[in-house]
């Protein structure tokens, strides 16, 4: 009987244990499961801002390279019309376009390059005296609550 009821004893032990492993057991897998989803959809979120990101750098640098080659062609026509410091400013503006890295995103210079970029360009354009901005790629409307 002795061997009997440590076998009842075992069982009911068992049984007690798979209880208490349960919810470890759901909780593991649970967190396993969004473990998972997370990555993946953080993945999906990283790609679609790398995208964004990209997309609005890139039209942002087209702009002013588009810039520099319209004063370019300007001084090659006339090569009087702007003075030589506005030359200067235009041609260290081309540099700062050539030196940005482009393929590298993660460069910890590209952000000092566009801020640069932006500041040549201001001074460019009071050079000039015109009113040119770069309006960049429309943004959502704030949502208010």
């Amino acid at each position: 009987m002795n061997s009997q009821s440590q076998s009842q004893s075992t069982s009911v032990e068992d049984i007690f244990d798979s209880s208490l492993n349960l919810e470890e057991t759901h909780f593991k897998e649970g967190y396993n499961e969004g473990y998972s989803n997370g990555l993946m959809s953080g993945k999906e979120e990283a790609e679609q801002t790398g995208l964004r990101m990209g997309f609005e750098i890139g039209e942002e640098l087209g702009f002013y390279r588009g810039c520099v080659d319209v004063w370019n062609s300007v001084i090659r026509v006339e090569p009087t019309r702007f003075s030589t410091r506005l030359k200067e400013s235009i041609k260290k503006m081309e540099e700062l376009i050539e030196k940005y890295p482009v393929l590298e995103p993660e460069d910890e210079s590209a952000n000092e390059i566009m801020d640069s970029l932006r500041l040549k360009f201001r001074v460019i354009r009071a050079g000039l005296g015109v009113k040119l901005e770069y309006d960049g790629y429309p943004k959502p409307k704030e949502i208010e609550f």
